[in-house]
């Protein structure tokens, strides 16, 4: 959205394609507090629906459709063909990826229904919210134990619930936080349900050598297995990482000139609503520049 404000103020014909509604993961997000300007926070929807008026203000299209996938128009030099589902087309001088990702999640009765209220993927996000609380960290990789630590800084308790003897984390992550009071972990351990009605009040866990179901309770569930990057329409295409992110220079310019990505679809190493539009930015601004080019009208 924040590519279509900046590409529509530029006077840029620009059409938004998007499957489901404006706003991607923050219309799951209960209340945001880091995005600058809002010192009580602001509900993510909110800001969702705030910033999706204000690109429509300026004159951003938007349709609903689902981008199937992308190609080159070799019978018309420079122009990109993108297939909608179900079945249709559309052209452009130039595109912009913004199609985010998605956060792996445990598929478990109570999860979906709570997500938001209790539960969440993303501790740098919503640790604060957290503060003298009993949290649980599923997953044991070195993003985990990361914010873990992380969630120590305000939680009252961590526990850790991971479904091997081991910990996959680097060794020196495993130390700080074997040597930290406030994070145990619950070994051979997986959540197979998540428990509350209104808000998350515990996790329902299983140990996998015995069986036995135990309960902890919680405030908050931090589920922390890794993200899944939307990048399905880009393979073959773009230049991916080994984790399928695009990857971009620092103008988010992709590996196929005049196809751009921004957001948390592209490499990068902070996943956050500020560098998502800082990110769109860029990529309007970059997009701008390569279609004036092309079509021999940049101002220089």
């Amino acid at each position: 959205m924040t590519a279509g404000i900046y590409s529509a103020r530029a006077r840029m014909k620009t059409l938004l394609f998007e499957k489901m509604a404006c706003g991607g993961q923050i219309l799951v997000t209960d209340i945001i507090e880091n995005f600058p300007g809002f010192p009580e926070g602001i509900k993510g929807p909110d800001l969702a629906e705030w910033i999706f008026r204000q690109a429509k203000r300026y004159g951003l299209e938007v349709e609903t459709a689902e981008v199937v996938g992308i190609s080159l128009k070799k019978e018309e030099k420079g122009l990109f063909a993108v297939s909608l589902s179900p079945g249709r087309k559309a052209q452009a001088l130039s595109l912009i990826i913004s199609t985010g990702a998605k956060w792996n999640s445990l598929d478990v009765p109570g999860e979906k229904e709570l997500t938001g209220r209790g539960i969440s993927y993303c501790a740098t996000c919503d640790g604060p919210l957290f503060k003298n609380k009993d949290v649980v960290v599923v997953g044991g990789g070195n993003s985990a134990l990361e914010d873990a630590l992380f969630l120590t800084k305000f939680a009252k308790a961590v526990t850790i619930v991971h479904r091997r003897g081991l910990l996959r984390a680097t060794k020196i992550l495993q130390e700080r936080a074997f040597a930290n009071d406030k994070v145990k972990v619950k070994f051979n351990s997986v959540a197979i349900e998540m428990l509350g009605v209104k808000k998350i009040e515990g996790v329902k866990i299983k140990d996998v050598n015995t069986g036995k179901d135990e309960i902890l309770k919680c405030d908050g569930v931090f589920v922390l297995i890794g993200m899944t990057p939307n990048s399905e329409m880009a393979k073959g295409i773009l230049k991916l990482d080994e984790q399928g992110y695009i990857i971009t220079d620092d103008d988010m310019r992709t590996s196929v000139d005049g196809i751009f990505a921004c957001g948390d679809v592209r490499k990068k190493t902070l996943r956050q609503v500020v560098t998502a539009t800082g990110d769109g930015a860029t990529a309007a601004f970059s997009a701008q520049h390569y279609v004036e080019r092309i079509k021999g009208t940049e101002y220089k």
